[in-house]
């Protein structure tokens, strides 16, 4: 193993290429996603309304009961 400076200069390119090749597979994941946004949208589906069920999915029921109750709170002292 090779140190330059006190790295391990194997370890690091290691750890640098395995960044490169997830963020190669982020961008061409980003892209299948988009292309079913777009596939959604072509068939009429709202996907501004899509991206907000799939956020609200992410969260556990808790923080979405919180959040749904602040939302109704302030849509009610705003009248709307």
């Amino acid at each position: 193993m090779t140190e330059v400076g006190g790295i391990a200069t194997d370890r690091l390119r290691s750890l640098i290429e395995r960044i490169e090749r997830l963020e190669e597979e982020k961008k061409a994941l980003s892209g299948d996603i988009r292309d079913i946004y777009a596939e959604a949208k072509s068939a009429g589906f709202d996907v501004k309304i899509m991206r907000t069920i799939i956020k609200l999915r992410k969260m556990n029921a808790s923080d979405r009961e919180e959040q749904e109750y602040l939302l109704d709170t302030y849509r009610k002292a705003l009248d709307l």
